[in-house]
């Protein structure tokens, strides 16, 4: 089955993907940093009955992964495909993980809060993300009885989740941008308008290959619909700009030589580090936007950039490497994904 990132969606050439996560906590249960190990492992047992015991329709398609028995190389390359987040890995005993088979959906267990349910989509899709994990959210809380106060809205163990306890995010491919050095800028004034921009990964991590991802910050007194709203208005502003600056650099030889030579490596290098080769693959998506490129496509790039990743490399080969095995592994790959 194809997964959903070998796929592009609207506003593809700036928006990669759309991810929608809910925040959710048991009613009876104390928030997870409470609970011993007998009690997250009850979490766990309910949370995976409920999905995969349930009587909904698409039961069937999630697989249950038990995070303590993963590899230290199986559980990052999850966080590399965007269905994890760093933290969860970072302590993986009495976690669980439900994962749809296409990997769109995947409901973390025991990470901050009882359960973060998480729809991915490719390029601009909040609507669709939304109504996929409120579908969820609904299904869920009838088995589980979610923690809810009339006042606060859903309750999480962080107070910056409390209300909605959704984060919404579109995942951003911004060269242009970061290279005329308006993100410092652009980052500001996201801030005053209740959204943050940060790195491949979340909080706390750096921009890689020019990918960012924006989020809503307030969850307590506004609606769901109101954030995608807000969000949705915002990304497309984001858009024009970066489109604008591509236009403006488009005619540029340094840039068209830069996107050449970037493609030219990525063809014929015998090593390739994951740092060099984001940067090169960034300038090549860039190229295809500009239409440079033309015999290589979005789906290409978007799934190469997840297969690249240092851990999935490994995962996928089925062995440990050092990083000059991975770096010869991953220029080979390239080149067969490219030519």
């Amino acid at each position: 089955m194809n997964k959903w990132y070998e796929k592009t969606g609207e506003q593809g050439d700036v928006i990669v993907s759309t991810r929608i996560r809910l925040a959710r906590n048991l009613m009876n249960d104390p928030f997870p940093c409470k609970l011993q190990k007998d009690g997250m492992l009850k979490v766990d047992k309910a949370v995976k009955d409920a999905v995969i015991h349930g009587n909904s329709a698409i039961s069937n398609q999630f697989e249950y992964i038990d995070m303590g028995a993963l590899s230290q190389t199986e559980a990052v390359s999850l966080v590399e495909r965007h269905l994890v987040s760093p933290e969860f890995v970072s302590e993986r005993e009495g976690r669980g993980l439900l994962l749809m088979n296409d990997e769109s959906v995947s409901i973390m267990i025991n990470e901050e809060d009882h359960l973060r349910i998480q729809v991915m989509q490719q390029g601009m899709a909040l609507e669709e993300a939304y109504r996929m994990a409120d579908r969820l959210d609904t299904l869920l809380d009838e088995r589980l009885k979610f923690a809810f106060d009339d006042r606060l809205g859903y309750l999480t163990q962080c107070p910056t989740n409390l209300g909605t306890g959704m984060r919404a995010s579109l995942m951003l491919h911004l060269p242009a941008l970061q290279d005329s050095g308006a993100m410092d800028r652009i980052a500001g004034n996201l801030s005053k308008l209740g959204l943050t921009i940060r790195g491949i990964y979340g909080e706390g991590t750096q921009p890689k290959g020019a990918l960012y991802q924006l989020s809503n910050q307030v969850t307590l007194g506004l609606s769901e619909e109101a954030a995608i709203s807000n969000l949705r208005d915002i990304a497309l502003q984001l858009v024009s700009q970066e489109r604008a600056a591509r236009e403006s650099i488009s005619r540029h030889l340094e840039t068209q030589d830069a996107i050449g030579r970037s493609l030219g490596i990525l063809l014929n290098a015998r090593l390739l580090n994951n740092d060099e080769f984001m940067k090169l693959i960034s300038n090549v998506r860039l190229g295809i936007s500009m239409g440079i490129i033309d015999n290589i496509s979005y789906d290409q790039i978007s799934a190469l950039m997840i297969e690249a990743q240092p851990a999935t490399l490994m995962k996928n080969v089925g062995k440990t490497m050092t990083p000059p095995e991975r770096d010869k592994r991953r220029a080979e790959l390239v080149k067969e994904r490219l030519s």
